[in-house]
């Protein structure tokens, strides 16, 4: 997954949500695909506190320079 880009694990996320809600999947499928999600949700958190942390740092240097 770290070779995965945010916008491409979102629209994996929304094919798994979209699957999920659409039911009639067998239970192991199911479970792996929940458990796909939960892990693309994971890694799709973990990059925007990356990317708001950045922000921030940023932001901080143009107020300590400014």
């Amino acid at each position: 997954m770290n070779d995965m880009t945010y916008e491409q694990a979102i629209s994996r996320l929304e094919e798994i949500v979209a699957v999920l809600e659409k039911g009639g999947a067998p239970l192991d499928e199911a479970v792996k695909l929940f458990e796909e999600g939960a892990n693309l949700s994971r890694f799709c958190n973990e990059m925007l506190k990356k990317a708001e942390l950045k922000i921030t740092e940023l932001t901080a240097g143009e107020k300590a320079d400014g």
